[in-house]
C-alpha cells in the first residue's frame, strides 16, 4: 500500500474507534438508490427512511401534486421523491442553513429539481400541500443513554432530540398542517418505535375525520404514521 494511503488508512481507523461515524469519514451514504453527501450538520439517512419514501410512493398518485418534506438534513426524502416522480412540485424545509446547504449540493448532483425554505416546520410554506412527508426529531432526553455513542456523540442534536418526550414537533406539524393540508391531502412520518400510539392519538385528534394508522418498520417495529 502507497505510504499516503496508509497513513490516511490509519487517520481512519482511529476515528472509528473513537466511535466517529464510517459515513462522516467517506463523505456519503446511500440511500434509496442515490448517493447523498452527509456531514456533521446532517443526519445520517437510515433504512427506515427509505421504508417511509417507499409507502408514500405506494400510496400516493403518479400526477401533478405539492409535496413538503420537513426537516431534509441531506434532502434524501425530498430528493428521492422528486426522482421517482418528476412531475411532483417538491419543497424541503430545515431549520440548519448548514444542512440546507448540504441538501442543495446533493439536489444539484443528483439533478432533483426542488425548491429549499430555511424555517421552523411548516412557517415557511404558503402553498397548500397534498403531501406532508417527514422524519423530524423525535428523541426524548431520557433516551440518551441507551443511543449509540457515535450517534449522540456526532450527529446533529437539533436533527435528533425533541421535547415533549419527543412529540413537540409532531404536536407542531398536526396544528400547523389543519390549515396548510389540503382536504385530500395526507401526511407521512416516521416515528420512534415507542410512539406509535401517541402519535396516532395526536394526529386523529388533529384531523377526526381522516384515517391514521400505524405501519411496522422490516424490524416489525412501529415505525410509520399515515394520515389519509
Amino acid at each position: 500500500m502507497p505510504e499516503l494511503e496508509q497513513q490516511q488508512l490509519q487517520q481512519d481507523l482511529k476515528q472509528l474507534a473513537a466511535h466517529y461515524p464510517a459515513q462522516y469519514i467517506l463523505g456519503f451514504e446511500e440511500f434509496y438508490g442515490h448517493r447523498l453527501k452527509v456531514t456533521e450538520a446532517t443526519l445520517i439517512p437510515r433504512p427506515e427512511t427509505e421504508e417511509l419514501v417507499a409507502l408514500c410512493l405506494e400510496t400516493c398518485p403518479d400526477e401533478p401534486l405539492y409535496v413538503v418534506d420537513v426537516g431534509t438534513g441531506t434532502g434524501a426524502i425530498g430528493i428521492s421523491l422528486k426522482l421517482e416522480r418528476p412531475t411532483w412540485e417538491v419543497a424541503v424545509v430545515d431549520l440548519s442553513p448548514a444542512a440546507l446547504k448540504v441538501a442543495q449540493e446533493n439536489a444539484e448532483t443528483l439533478n432533483a429539481p426542488l425548491s429549499f425554505y430555511e424555517g421552523d416546520t411548516l412557517a415557511p410554506i404558503n402553498q397548500p400541500i397534498d403531501i406532508l412527508i417527514s422524519n423530524p426529531p423525535y428523541i426524548a432526553a431520557d433516551e440518551w443513554s441507551v443511543m449509540d455513542e457515535s450517534v449522540r456523540t456526532f450527529e446533529p442534536k437539533m436533527a435528533l432530540f425533541a421535547e415533549e418526550e419527543g412529540l413537540a414537533i409532531y404536536q407542531k406539524l398536526a396544528q400547523q398542517a389543519k390549515e396548510k393540508l389540503k382536504p385530500s391531502g395526507k401526511i407521512f412520518l416516521e416515528i420512534g418505535f415507542q410512539q406509535g400510539k401517541a402519535v396516532q392519538t395526536l394526529f386523529q385528534t388533529a384531523f377526526p375525520h381522516k384515517k391514521v394508522t400505524i405501519y411496522p418498520d422490516l424490524s416489525g417495529r412501529d415505525r410509520m404514521i399515515v394520515v389519509e
